[in-house]
């Protein structure tokens, strides 16, 4: 038997609407803003992602899938969607008309990690960049909107981390006195820290081995050697947020792990299941658009985990409850089959979910079945029921039954259910 290749993974029919759930949240909340849908693809030249992200960084040096075509071309599967959609913007020449634009994607991302739980090598991400506004306020805005859209799936505790990582003209001051102080320390560091100080020191701060981490303890901070403008941009960042009551602190440990970044970096953490878990992260890259190719246009975005956020929100659902159906209908005979089958299709229509057992069983197995399903109604259609003109609608939370006839039974359905 051919199976999956480890680290990838099937989303099956039963845990797809969680996912549509969520895309379809995100996507309102998107289009509210001004954002529109870009779908780039899952492959790209793999010299677009090592310039981006950084040939010092471990998702270049160790987890990028790359390999070469026929003809030689070193390709890679896409590992993060921000440097595809800068890709995009400038080869189509986005920038022409109106430099700014906003622009969001959902798909699978490419990395070749250890696979464990709740980590894949095919994993998903929805994705927001937003092109040609360099104002502080669009950083509390993305902000903003990440908070919302937690809120509105369930998520509880949220606390955004932020920090500013500074610009070119404040960051060679910071990155000396940070060089002095690992200098200082080269002995306690690993062999990647080593050689990532003569890279890119920065990028020391986020690796997670112990030893590194109680070396780093009393380093330098970017906030301590910000320029007047890049401080005065993150003071706006922080009153902004404050009057959009978004829960945030400010955390100088926050580095994010790709070489593009500069000014605000931000991470959202929830407590929705007890122990804290970031389920989205992101920040300002002003000169990446230039890097790649295009004009100089300031641009800052965000990734949210999508499997990570599926776990947790799933996790939610089944503490407060599996949702059944609004309605179960119990068809005891080929009549009733024909006329549940009619009115079932007819309230789906209208916006009303039903579920129906089309096996001719009892009504005692019936009823068993649609209390397994959580159903919040029973409508019970037999013989009897139909000769009578009698109908019985059961409310299985309230425990109370009312009869419908069959003069107009989906219209006096909808008005009883809806006001349940």
């Amino acid at each position: 038997m051919i199976q999956t290749i480890r680290g990838f993974r099937d989303i099956l029919p039963e845990e797809a609407p969680l996912w549509q759930r969520i895309e379809t949240i995100a996507a309102d909340i998107f289009r509210n803003f001004g954002f529109q849908e870009i779908r780039i693809p899952i492959m790209e030249k793999t010299e677009l992602f090592a310039r981006s992200i950084g040939e010092a960084t471990d998702i270049v040096e160790k987890e990028m899938y790359t390999f070469p075509d026929r003809k030689g071309d070193k390709l890679t599967l896409r590992p993060e969607a921000t440097a595809s959609i800068v890709r995009s913007y400038i080869q189509h020449k986005m920038y022409a008309a109106d430099p700014v634009r906003k622009f969001y994607t959902v798909g699978p991302m490419f990395r070749r990690e250890r696979p464990q739980k709740g980590r894949y090598r095919q994993f998903y991400q929805i994705d927001a960049e937003v092109f040609g506004i360099a104002s502080p306020y669009i950083d509390a805005q993305l902000i903003q909107i990440l908070n919302e859209l937690f809120q509105r799936l369930g998520l509880s505790g949220l606390k955004a981390h932020i920090n500013s990582l500074g610009c070119p003209e404040c960051r060679p001051n910071f990155q000396k006195a940070l060089l002095d102080f690992l200098s200082a320390r080269k002995e306690a560091l690993c062999d990647n820290c080593i050689r990532r100080m003569e890279k890119n020191p920065l990028r020391t701060l986020d690796c997670k081995v112990p030893t590194c981490r109680q070396a780093l303890e009393g380093a330098p901070t970017t906030l301590d050697h910000l320029c007047p403008d890049c401080s005065t941009h993150f003071d706006t960042v922080q009153s902004t947020l404050k009057a959009q009551n978004v829960d945030f602190i400010v955390d100088n440990t926050l580095v994010r792990g790709l070489d593009y970044y500069s000014r605000t970096a931000f991470e959202i953490l929830t407590t929705a299941l007890g122990a804290q878990s970031a389920v989205a992260g992101g920040g300002r890259y002003d000169a990446l658009v230039q890097e790649l190719g295009g004009p100089q246009i300031p641009a800052i975005g965000f990734a949210i985990g999508f499997d990570r956020l599926v776990h947790i929100v799933e996790q939610l659902d089944q503490q407060k409850g599996n949702e059944g159906p609004d309605l179960f209908l119990l068809a005891l005979g080929d009549k009733a089959m024909e006329n549940c089958h009619i009115w079932s299709s007819q309230l789906n229509l209208s916006g009303f979910r039903t579920e129906m057992d089309y096996s001719g069983k009892s009504l005692k197995s019936l009823m068993k079945r649609a209390g397994k399903r959580n159903a919040r109604n029973v409508l019970i259609v037999g013989d009897a029921e139909m000769e009578a003109n009698a109908l019985v609608l059961r409310n299985m939370e309230a425990r109370t039954q009312t009869t419908i006839s069959l003069d107009d039974p989906v219209g006096e359905i909808k008005k009883l259910i809806s006001n349940i």
